[in-house]
């Protein structure tokens, strides 16, 4: 089919699209206005005027003294949907050509949507905007269908001055005047020579709403700190200038940072981080300051001077943490507290300190992570109190509470709990053998030589033993009579120290030993060695595979590292070829071989049919069985 070289059919946009997909920006004032006085910080102004009205139908106004933009600028500019200002317009912010400064200031424009704070407050606003000896001004509107915003009106006319006026008539989310002068004002006091208002009203670090302390730090003889802590009442996106901010003459030096010489104060992911700022003022560090302002000369007295501010921030934020953290600890405790009422006074004992160490070991957790972690201790508890058992005893038929009943008569918890684990031990790894060897695709490898080694007992009752373990002995002996099958052999070793298993090419084997001490003879010797191979998917057993086995039988008992030991050995595979029986090696050893059918069925009549009469092991996914069997502790042993 050949390409098409015209578009057949453009995109769309609803009414209101821009808006919702501006996510807080369009929803929070504070967010909002944040935003719109960070442009006019990237537009190098050095005044912001926020002019908020007392009710809805009325002007809101953010003014600013920065570059400004030309009629070009703007439609490149603002009416650019994900505006790159960084790839556009570099890193630093520009300043009004009238500026006399040498600084150095960061913009924090990056994704170009801060522009739109307008639209919280109402669908459409204007602005007038003065540069190069113009002022242009703009009436923007959001629209459907071709285009989600377009100005509906402009009038470019000549003019004086630089800058930026925005302003629309509130018809939603009427902003707080005391919210937006503690946020909005905090956010950005670490320049001073950055002014920002809030309807006419400036206001002191001194007499700011959120100031936590202010301290003067003596030095030495020579210099004293003041240093002023402001609580911006929340983490707004606008957090690239948290840190600490030193100001020398009222002029500010460097950036603000929380890295303070080579020293980190405080991690400024953190929540407390953003939240805090931090001014350190001074007239007494003139001389320290390089001629650009860039920051502080190397020298002992700023080494110091970081190290005061360092100790007094700390100490400073470790006593907030301790404020915050119990009023959040109560607000928790307050949410669950129909729960721990139903807690004994051990059970809400151990539950105080299991959160008292959370919120030890991570100061600044979070109120939804604190909240998760005391559900799951009640949940415990509760368990353990008996409650988890209480409900399950009410849902019971009557049939299982006689039941109960009789087996509580005849038996303590603990022992009917031992014997249970070790029926349902025995019996999940029954089922998962059946389950996985009736597919040709099994790794026989890691899945049923595993199962196959944890249930010796499969093999007859006198293997029922937990004296039968691997050791390098044996690993060698077995090794040696293997030679080399043309393969190198590998060996298969996971963390629960099962014995090793020695990979050929069409099957694996792996030993145990039983060992004895002799009378009157100091050294033990193997009394018993139980070898068994494996074939591989839907292997039949064949006289040449028990004639094998037979040899590595005479091999073993006549190794002089192994003494005379018995030595049974067990080939399995799905089937039995014909003229297959078993081989008896002299007094001294047999080869039996079998198939995983009979070893499931033997281990059934041991085990009373118990596997058909259990309703648990009815639907149960053979993946759960396997990892459940495969996880569960063993006894340790030396590898094979």
């Amino acid at each position: 089919m050949a390409k098409s070289k015209s578009i057949i059919q453009g995109s769309f946009f609803e009414k209101d699209y821009l808006v919702r997909t501006l996510g807080p920006l369009a929803r929070s004032p504070d967010v909002a206005l944040t935003e719109l006085v960070a442009n006019a910080w990237d537009a190098g102004a050095s005044k912001v005027e926020i002019v908020i009205p007392k009710k809805i139908g009325k002007a809101l106004i953010v003014k600013d003294d920065g570059s400004g933009m030309t009629q070009k600028q703007f439609y490149e500019r603002w009416m650019t949907l994900g505006y790159d200002r960084v790839a556009h317009q570099g890193q630093l912010a520009e300043f009004p050509p009238d500026r006399n400064t040498k600084a150095r200031r960061y913009a924090y424009g990056r994704n170009g949507v801060g522009r739109h704070g307008m639209l919280c407050f109402a669908p459409d606003y204007e602005v007038e905007t003065k540069r190069d000896g113009f002022t242009s001004h703009f009436h923007i509107i959001t629209t459907a269908k071709k285009d989600p915003f377009a100005i509906a009106k402009e009038t470019i006319k000549k003019g004086t001055g630089h800058g930026t006026l925005l302003t629309t008539t509130v018809d939603r989310n009427l902003p707080s005047v005391e919210k937006i002068k503690d946020i909005i004002l905090a956010r950005f006091l670490h320049d001073p020579s950055f002014v920002v208002t809030v309807n006419g009203v400036l206001v002191p670090l001194e007499d700011h709403k959120g100031l936590v302390q202010q301290k003067t730090l003596r030095v030495n003889d020579s210099c004293s700190i003041k240093v002023v802590i402001i609580d911006s009442t929340k983490a707004g996106r606008t957090t690239q200038y948290q840190g600490v901010a030193f100001w020398v003459g009222k002029r500010l030096v460097g950036e603000p940072t929380w890295v303070l010489g080579s020293e980190s104060v405080i991690d400024g992911r953190t929540q407390i981080a953003k939240r805090y700022t931090v001014v350190v003022e001074s007239d007494d560090l003139f001389d320290e300051v390089l001629p650009d302002w860039s920051g502080f000369r190397k020298s002992p007295l700023v080494k110091t001077v970081y190290a005061r501010v360092a100790d007094h921030v700390l100490e400073v934020f470790a006593s907030l943490s301790t404020q915050r953290l119990q009023e959040t600890t109560e607000n928790v405790f307050r949410q669950h507290k129909s729960e721990i009422k139903t807690l004994g006074p051990l059970a809400r004992r151990d539950l105080s300190f299991f959160v008292q160490d959370i919120v030890t070991r991570d100061p600044i957790i979070q109120t939804p992570a604190l909240t998760a972690a005391v559900r799951a201790a009640i949940t415990m508890q509760q368990s353990r109190s008996g409650a988890a058992l209480l409900e399950k005893l009410s849902k019971l038929p009557e049939s299982d509470i006689e039941g109960l009943n009789k087996l509580l008569g005849e038996w303590s918890v603990r022992d009917a709990l031992t014997v249970l684990e070790e029926i349902d031990d025995r019996l999940a790894t029954v089922h998962s053998i059946e389950s996985w060897s009736r597919n040709p695709a099994t790794d026989e490898l890691h899945t049923l030589h595993p199962l196959v080694l944890k249930a010796r007992w499969l093999f007859g009752p006198e293997f029922d033993s937990p004296e039968y373990i691997s050791n390098e002995t044996l690993l060698s002996a077995v090794r040696k009579i293997l030679g080399n099958p043309g393969v190198p052999p590998d060996v298969f070793t996971n963390a629960r120290r099962r014995p090793d298993i020695i990979v050929m090419d069409d099957r694996t084997i792996a030993g145990y030993e039983c060992d004895e001490l002799e009378y009157r003879k100091p050294l033990i010797k193997p009394k018993h060695i139980l070898l068994i191979e494996l074939k591989r998917g839907g292997a039949e057993l064949t006289a040449d595979h028990v004639a094998q086995a037979m040899n590595y039988v005479s091999e073993l008992y006549h190794s002089s590292v192994l003494g005379e030991p018995t030595i049974t050995a067990f080939v399995v595979g799905h089937r039995i070829g014909p003229k297959v029986d078993r081989l008896d090696v002299g007094e001294f050893g047999a080869v039996e071989p079998t198939t995983f059918a009979t070893l499931v069925r033997t281990a059934e009549k041991r085990l009373f049919n118990l596997r058909n009469r259990l309703s648990k092991y009815e639907n149960m996914p053979e993946t759960e069985l396997m990892e459940r069997v495969l996880t569960e502790p063993e006894q340790q042993a030396t590898g094979l």
